[in-house]
């Protein structure tokens, strides 16, 4: 049985335009969209240089952003001029989801246990204006009690005020605000992020999770891009669910992530992307034909192949919150591929440890044809401490444009060594008449970050393979993982390049074909000096063993450890100078900033419990 789709329940909030068989959209220069009025009307003339654009703000050497308390924060005439001019959408402390499990005025016992119950499921986070989905990096301050009870519920790494952004005019002046007044900004979508880019402690945050629009054409034609076919135009707020459904109902599909609730259009594409898809058409960024952006000056302009080409270059790739705020993209659409998936898993507790682990080593074995062949794994590697038993789950192998026969070609070779081995399974191969439904079908529901845990990640390049010893090597160190209680996650996966895709991706992902996780754990009621040492020496010891079998490789930014060292490199790689050039030239006074994004070594969060997380002011690194 696959899982059951939830994706009816924001539909109701798409609309799909469709254009016309004869519609040809030209890409062609267009510097500025639109501007916000400078007159500002109706805004009081002691504080209209606060909602300016293009302005160079006056606090550049102040040491940290503006905060309650500070004598520069703004007052609250100057707050009650931007939730009008933002059309009253400005929301002041929304509260998180848990505020209802701790005493004080929003107290409900009834509706605590209902947030309790759901707490793991993105369903229950995405559409709430200050979630984060991972609890660790907000700081751990208002989480359901049966989960971790933080004993009150304090806003920790959530931001002070919301703009819930309808139209590009909100991000403008939210921009223009957070500039010229030194608060710090934050731009969240539905807070799905490893590393809680989408929070900061009493930050002015702009939610773009309701620009959900999805415009279809039939002939998108970019010359200078060298692409000329179907392309769909979606607001930042989409997210997989719905433009996979609309791509069906065109008879399309779209490269996008195997998480259902992912905004793909926000911090996703921008951050390079990965997905089931990526073996035949390469990354998400990839795809990008044109982006609709608020600047850091507050202009509202297209980025395309013609039109802002460094601002174009750098957000395929460069990642979110770092040179701009989208509110649309356009990419390019594909073929709804029928498509062949597959299930299945297995454990040493019968077989013994030996075995289960001979059963891992052949599978290294078919990683360079499986991922040659367009295919994309999703497994795992999951050890019990208290048992000794290790699991594998395949959930699932992936195989768009495959037959059922073709298919179980594909696996039949290891399938066949499994059975040599005395390991049964039950592959449950099956063939889907569209990519739509065999995604519906096979992917689990992605979860809310745990509350003890942190992710690392390496792109493991084809040399990894291209010898006997050297996959002996790298079998080695994954099983060394395992055995140190590490839980791993699995992508055999490759980004093809696609053409003309010069972009700021990681070069590191044009060699990949072992995209892998691990994950440290700790005790959640440790001291902060107990959770760090953890983490350090996660990195210092599983993660650099990762990183000294594959010399040059990189990481994926957007499932990450906050701790990754040189990340500019991992995240980058030789791409890692024009982007701090362009960060330079775009945003020179770093009105964009998320952790390990572009330019982000120029500043640190001072966190309260001197833990990697957002909690805390954020303040200039002193040299």
């Amino acid at each position: 049985m696959g899982r059951q789709h939830n994706g009816s329940r924001a539909l109701g909030l798409l609309t799909l335009l469709a254009a016309s068989a004869t519609a040809t959209p030209l890409v062609k220069p267009a510097k500025v969209v639109q501007t916000v009025d400078n007159t500002l009307k109706g805004v009081t003339a002691n504080v209209k240089n606060l909602f300016l654009s293009g302005t160079t703000p006056n606090n550049t050497s102040s040491r940290c952003k503006v905060y309650p308390g500070d004598r520069n924060w703004p007052s609250d005439a100057a707050w009650a001029s931007l939730n009008k001019l933002v059309d009253n959408r400005l929301l002041n402390r929304p509260d998180p989801l848990a505020a209802v499990c701790y005493n004080g005025p929003l107290y409900n016992a009834e509706e605590c246990v209902k947030v309790t119950a759901h707490w793991n499921e993105s369903y229950s986070h995405f559409d709430n204006a200050v979630e984060m989905m991972s609890p660790v990096a907000q700081g751990m301050t208002c989480l359901p009690p049966n989960i971790f009870d933080s004993h009150n519920c304090t806003r920790g790494g959530f931001p002070m005020y919301v703009i819930n952004a309808t139209k590009p005019e909100h991000i403008q002046h939210g921009v223009n605000f957070a500039r010229n007044t030194g608060v710090r900004l934050v731009v969240k979508n539905t807070g799905h992020d490893f590393l809680g880019k989408s929070g900061g402690k009493d930050a002015l945050s702009v939610w773009t999770h309701y620009f959900k629009d999805i415009e279809y054409f039939e002939n998108y034609e970019d010359k200078e891009g060298n692409y000329s076919g179907p392309a769909f135009k979606a607001g930042v707020g989409v997210q997989a669910f719905e433009i996979y459904k609309a791509a069906h109902e065109k008879g399309h599909s779209v490269v996008g992530g195997e998480g259902e609730t992912v905004g793909i259009f926000g911090g996703y594409i921008q951050g390079g992307g990965h997905s089931p898809l990526t073996s035949l058409y390469g990354t998400g960024a990839d795809q990008v034909l044109a982006f609709e952006v608020v600047t850091a000056d507050g202009d509202y302009v297209i980025a395309n192949s013609t039109s802002n080409t460094d601002l174009f270059w750098a957000m395929r790739g460069g990642g979110g919150s770092t040179f701009g705020v989208a509110t649309s993209v356009t990419v390019k659409a594909h073929p709804d591929l029928p498509t062949t998936a597959s299930r299945f898993s297995f454990t040493s507790e019968k077989m013994g440890n030996e075995t289960f682990w001979a059963a891992i080593r052949d599978y290294v074995e078919y990683f360079v044809p499986n991922a040659d062949a367009g295919t994309y794994a999703y497994w795992t590697l999951i050890p019990n401490v208290f048992t000794g038993i290790f699991s594998f789950g395949m959930s699932p192998f992936f195989a768009p444009n495959k037959t059922l026969e073709e298919t179980k070609a594909l696996l039949q070779p290891w399938l066949a060594r499994l059975e040599e081995l005395g390991v049964n399974v039950d592959p449950n191969i099956t063939h889907f008449p569209s990519y739509y439904e065999a995604w519906q079908s096979s992917f689990p529901l992605e979860a809310v970050g745990k509350i003890n845990a942190t992710t690392g990640s390496r792109l493991f390049p084809r040399a990894n393979f291209e010898t006997k010893e050297k996959r002996d090597e790298l079998f080695q160190n994954l099983r060394q993982s395992s055995e140190n209680n590490r839980v791993q996650v699995h992508f055999n996966i490759k980004a093809v390049d696609p053409a003309n895709s010069d972009n700021a991706v990681n070069s590191a992902w044009r060699e990949n074909i072992l995209f892998s996780q691990q994950a440290v754990r700790w005790n959640p009621n440790g001291t902060a000096a107990e959770t760090l040492k953890a983490r350090q020496d996660f990195q210092s010891g599983d993660m650099q063993r990762w990183r000294d079998i594959s010399p040059g490789a990189g990481s994926y930014l957007a499932e990450a450890d906050r701790l990754e060292p040189d990340f500019g490199q991992a995240f980058w790689g030789d791409k890692y100078p024009r982007l701090l050039e362009l960060k330079a030239k775009l945003d020179p006074y770093d009105v964009f900033f998320a952790h390990t994004t572009v330019g982000s070594e120029r500043w640190k969060v001072e966190s309260v419990d001197g833990l990697p997380n957002e909690n805390g002011k954020l303040c200039r690194v002193e040299n």
